[in-house]
Formats: structure tokens, sequence, C-alpha cells
């Protein structure tokens, strides 16, 4: 039998104050503030909880530069406790990245890149061999627990001179495979107008705020058409924020417009990890505070909204009996600096910053750059 560890003094999103006990790596109990009773006490202090963060695009494959990290650097210790791997990689190595998840604290799922090769290469689907129709199947077929959806990265420098055609062969292999999309928009050609009617009810456009000239927004910051017949037919807007695929102007203009994201991610890997402009997850959520979304509306772009669209609710709830999948943060006032992937900065007197996480019932005590 494990010690019970009591988490003390914490207050869920609406406010109430309450304490959470933890055995053998489930929720034993919920109750009022200072009354539960254990072998290990951390005391929150007033901390928030929220059930487990989930970051929807990162990149967990350290072998591949630039596009790659260790799994709990930019998981547990982040305070976030699932992370998706963005397409990292293709058949040729999913493999390995499902064999890594069994050694990290991190839970971590993929989007399966549709070109074998996946980020070895930073121009992946510029060779239309490189789509390997069978090979896709048979890594899906391995590693259905693990591949949750197909990623392609449809911008000029991803595909070269094969324009629009990749795009179309991942919409086949979708219907083929029964796995959603997820879709890198970025710098033309192929023209956003060509790329987003081809994505359907749950498929993901990832860098949806991105400020380059090819993206969803006109210049008058109006949603382009293709944007709104998107959203009316269900297709999922990811941030993805990234080192050049967020932008503060973008994303106030789509706030104006009453365009929220469904999931709020970093596109997050070793170097904007260290060197910025993304660093944490809490460091993005933060952004989102600013832009004046509540923190209500923040924490369900990486909590309930992320678990229904993996179809694991579970890991977006707190509930008796179930595993233990926590994250506990605070809201800090105070003047702070927040830059976007074009350099522009705000300034915000609110940051979000992570305490700890508990996950696969170990707690973690974490604090990072917010």
């Amino acid at each position: 039998m494990e010690e019970r560890l009591v988490l003390r003094n914490l207050k869920s999103i609406n406010g109430q104050a309450l304490d959470i006990i933890i055995e053998n790596g489930r929720i034993a109990d919920i109750t009022e503030s200072g009354a539960g009773r254990g072998q290990q006490v951390w005391d929150g202090a007033g901390a928030y909880v929220s059930s487990g963060w989930i970051d929807m695009h990162v990149h967990a494959f350290p072998e591949f530069h630039p596009y790659g990290d260790e799994i709990d650097a930019i998981g547990v210790r982040q305070g976030v406790t699932t992370i998706i791997d963005a397409g990292s990689c293709g058949s040729d190595r999913i493999a390995e990245l499902a064999g890594s998840a069994k050694n990290a604290k991190t839970r971590l799922f993929a989007f399966l890149n549709i070109s074998r090769i996946g980020l070895q290469r930073v121009d992946e689907l510029s060779r239309l061999e490189w789509i390997d129709k069978i090979s896709v199947q048979e890594a899906v077929q391995k590693n259905r627990s693990f591949i949750v959806g197909l990623k392609a990265r449809i911008s000029q420098s991803v595909v070269g001179e094969q324009g629009i055609e990749p795009l179309r062969r991942a919409r086949e292999l979708s219907d083929e495979t029964g796995l959603r999309l997820m879709v890198h928009i970025g710098s033309g050609p192929p023209e956003i107008e060509e790329v987003v009617p081809l994505l359907d009810r749950g498929d993901i456009i990832t860098h949806y705020l991105n400020g380059k000239s090819n993206n969803l927004f006109d210049e008058e910051g109006q949603p382009l058409k293709v944007l709104q017949e998107a959203i009316a037919r269900g297709v999922h807007l990811d941030v993805g924020h990234g080192t050049a695929s967020f932008s503060f102007k973008i994303a106030e203009a789509a706030k104006r417009h009453g365009i929220p994201p469904d999931t709020i991610s970093t596109d997050i890997y070793r170097g904007n990890r260290l060197n910025g402009p993304v660093y944490s997850l809490a460091n993005v959520l933060s952004k989102f505070l600013y832009l004046g979304y509540s923190l209500e509306d923040t924490l369900a772009a990486v909590t309930t909204r992320a678990a229904d669209w993996l179809g694991k609710p579970e890991l977006g709830r707190i509930r008796i009996g179930e595993p233990a999948n926590l994250t506990l943060f605070t809201v800090e006032n105070g003047p702070a600096v927040l830059v976007d992937s074009e350099g522009e900065q705000r300034n915000t007197d609110q940051l979000i910053q992570v305490k700890g996480a508990v996950a696969h019932g170990e707690f973690i005590e974490c604090e990072v750059r917010a």
C-alpha cells in the first residue's frame, strides 16, 4: 500500500476551496480545505487545481533537430501530464517514439506524419514517394492505441514543388485509416484557399493564429470565407504557437470576431522552450488571459476540450475513484512582458505559473519560466 498523499488548500477553477487525497494512484477523496488526512501533505497555499493539462502539439522525439525534445522536459516538468507529438515521426520511426513513452512519466500519444521519414528533414513532403500508403497503414495497425491522427505540414518549405498533392493524399489516408488529420498551415504556395476546403469535421488546423501572409484573416483582420466555412463544418482550431506561428494581431482579430481556439497548444521543442518565444504551456495560456479569455475558457482548451477530441474524457475530469491526473498552478499578479512569434510584445499583469502535477500516481513539484 502506498502512503496517502494530501494536496491541501487547493481551489477549483470556480474558486471552491478543497483538499484532494490520493492513494494507490487514484483520487481517494475530495474534501473541504484542511480536512484531508494522510502521511504525506503538500500545501498548495491556495493554488488552483485542474485536471492534468493536455498539450495537443509538441515535438518529443529528441533525435530530430531542430524539432525535438525530451518527453518529460516538455511534459510533467512543466505541469503538463499529457502531450501529443505532432508528427515528428513517420512510419520509419514511430515505433521508437511509442517505445520511449513507456519510460516517461508524461502520458504520450502521437500524430503519425504521412511522410515515412517524418521530421528527419524539414521538407519531408517534397518527394511523393515518401508518402507510402502501405507503410502508413502498417504503422497505424501496429500502434493503434498510440496514434491519434495523421499529420501533414502543408506549407511551401515542406511540400516544395508538390503543391496541394500531399494534402490530397493525406485526405485519402485519413479516409482509409479512419484517423483524423492535423494540418499545419503556413507560407504558400499552396494558398490557404486550396488547403482548408480539404478538411472535414474533427480535422485540426494547427497554427490558425499565425501572422504569415498566407493566414486565415485578411489585411483588415476579417476572417476569410474558407475559415468561416471550416468552422461551420466542425473543423477544430488549434493554436500551435511555435517559433513562427502565433501573432498577437491575428489573435486579437480572432477574439474580436468570436473565433476562439478549440485547443491551445505550444508546438514546443528544445529551441523555443529554452530561448522562447514559447517557453512553456503556462506561458502560452497567459497570452490568452491577456487577450481577454476567462480562466475557465482558457483552461478548458487544455483540459476538457482536448480530452474530448482525443476521445478520452476521463483525462479532462477530477473524480473520486479514477486515476489522479492533475495540474496545480497559480495566477500571479504583477507586471510582465509577453512576446509572440513576430517579436511583438504585450504588457500584462497576470501570469499563470505551474506549481506541480500528478501523473501515474506520482506527485511532481515543478516551477518553470512562465
